[in-house]
């Protein structure tokens, strides 16, 4: 055991021990397991609804008591099973009472979960399994219309360390998900847990390449869901909609599904975030805060003008994930009633909010404060020196649950981090003197589509490898529903026959193919004669931009 524990702390950069030690004198890391978030909900209101399952597997509602005792029958099968804590597993499951239970389960058996999305396809989830030394991968069925138990095979096939599959609905060949006596099994005990350790990872959204693992701890993850329910006001009597991909940090953190446990509040979760779904959600279990990115929230404020639902119980539609531009962010308080809060922030740490008695028209206009006192953010320029307030630069952070460093990626982190821990964050922002921060735009090279970060490099190098392409180019264009748009701008090989069209769907097909998640596919083609280039033989992006946009 004591060897797979030492394996995962390899590759792992903590905090400095005296900012650690001053982190724990302030009361920000509460030095227990991240699981206690539960244990805490359970003791507190054992009775009181914990989790409704809205998904298509529900409806079920299963009372904090009736949660825990599932949880911890789920991490005893888990060790029943032969999985170790310090073990990691590969997690991908739809929202559901199983993802839920799952998750608390892995972190109850002292096992690292690795948050994946149920759109990520193998491209993604071998890299993140050979990264993380994951040794299991838990999954579902094809119910939801894309078979995972196929992804899990070809996983096995791929990284030979994947050993146990464990699978949620119809097993088929592989497991189902285990469940056991705790009382016969045996689990760890709290004291077992070092809550300076990962409790799980996240993954970044992919700036450069494929994404990299983001070693959370027990204590930074437990603050992030504790302060950031504090600042949402989350109480007992607070109903939360997990609406988007529970392994989102944002749903799952922001303050999300772990934020409301704090408070001991109710969790529903759902597959389906269409306002014709989550409005009779909203009224039927009146529901009092929620999580949406801007493209999802534009559909929810144009549906109140035909659904008839009630959803006046609504309190904060928190919006975050990419930039929500003021135009939209006034019409939602129109539409809903003065219930936006502007969320902004990123796995690897740092989260803002605007502040519920912020000035509505300082809510439309900017992205947020950072939650701590303790975060340390700096804005600065191409040199790396500090800018004077209301002027543009590049974020960098440091604070009490944000990372040092991506896990084993040393090569990486010698780019995004500064030597004295900054995180590089690659947004350019202008900070307000009040402290907020005004998001304007990317340093990096990342399309934020819907939400989700998308490297261009990604893309491109999977581009490159179809036969009729000689030379690509991604780009992002402005798009009213999506935030941008992904543009692939190709240059065709000499093998490629010159009288036919490459089309769109034929180049998406084969990114789908070759294991690309389905949130990364270009949104439109452009074949061009040639790719435009800096003085240095760079690829000029802001001239294909402006040529295409």
């Amino acid at each position: 055991m004591s060897d797979v524990v030492d394996d995962l702390a390899e590759g792992f950069r903590p905090h400095p021990a005296d900012a650690a030690a001053r982190y724990r004198d302030a009361g920000i890391f509460a030095e227990a397991p991240l699981w206690h978030l539960l244990e805490r909900a359970a003791t507190r209101r054992p009775d009181a609804p914990g989790l409704t399952d809205a998904s298509i597997d529900g409806p079920t509602t299963l009372t904090f008591a009736e949660l825990h005792d599932r949880v911890r029958r789920r991490a005893a099968g888990f060790v029943a099973a032969g999985l170790v804590p310090g073990s990691r597993v590969i997690l991908q499951q739809h929202n559901s009472a199983e993802f839920v239970i799952t998750f608390f389960g892995l972190l109850r058996a002292g096992i690292v979960p690795v948050m994946t999305l149920p759109a990520h396809r193998i491209a993604e989830i071998a890299h993140l399994a050979a990264g993380s030394g994951a040794v299991a991968y838990v999954t579902e069925d094809g119910r939801r219309g894309y078979d995972h138990r196929e992804l899990a095979a070809e996983l096995q096939s791929r990284i030979a360390e994947v050993r146990s599959v464990f699978v949620a609905g119809d097993p088929g060949t592989h497991q189902p998900l285990p469940d056991a006596d705790p009382a016969e099994t045996g689990l760890p005990a709290a004291t077992d847990t070092d809550p300076d350790t990962p409790a799980l990872f996240l993954i970044s959204g992919g700036t450069t390449g494929l994404p990299k693992l983001i070693a959370r701890t027990h204590n930074d993850y437990a603050f992030n869901a504790r302060r950031s329910a504090e600042i949402a006001g989350f109480t007992a009597d607070d109903t939360y909609l997990v609406a988007l991909p529970g392994a989102h940090n944002f749903p799952l953190c922001c303050p999300g599904m772990l934020g409301i446990m704090w408070a001991s509040g109710h969790t529903i979760v759902t597959d389906d975030p269409s306002p014709d779904n989550t409005f009779d959600l909203i009224e039927q279990h009146r529901i009092t805060a929620t999580a949406l990115v801007p493209a999802l929230a534009q559909v929810w404020c144009a549906a109140t003008e035909w659904e008839p639902a009630d959803i006046s119980s609504l309190r904060l539609l928190q919006v975050g994930g990419a930039k929500l531009a003021e135009p939209d962010a006034v019409a939602l308080d129109a539409a809903l009633g003065d219930v936006v809060q502007q969320v902004f922030g990123m796995a690897e740490g740092l989260i803002c909010y605007t502040r519920l008695d912020d000035p509505r028209d300082l809510v439309h206009r900017v992205q947020g404060a950072p939650m701590s006192e303790y975060d340390e953010v700096r804005v600065v320029d191409e040199d790396g020196d500090d800018v004077p307030d209301g002027v543009d630069g590049e974020l960098l952070v440091r604070g009490p649950y944000t990372i040092r460093g991506y896990y084993r990626a040393d090569d990486h982190n010698a780019r995004s981090f500064t030597p004295d821990g900054f995180y590089r964050s690659g947004d350019r922002v202008r900070r307000l003197p009040s402290g907020h921060l005004a998001v304007t735009g990317r340093i990096k090279d990342t399309i934020v589509r819907a939400g989700e970060n998308v490297a261009a490099d990604d893309v491109e190098e999977n581009l490159l490898a179809h036969p009729s392409i000689r030379a690509a180019a991604v780009i992002g264009l402005p798009d009213d529903s999506l935030g941008e748009r992904i543009c692939a701008a190709v240059v065709l090989s000499h093998e490629h026959p010159r009288d036919e069209e490459l089309a769109l769907p034929q180049v998406r097909a084969f990114l789908t193919d070759r294991g690309l998640a389905s949130f990364k596919l270009p949104d439109s083609l452009v074949v061009v004669p040639g790719l435009p280039v800096t003085a240095v033989g760079k690829i000029d992006k802001a001239a294909l931009r402006e040529s295409l946009g």
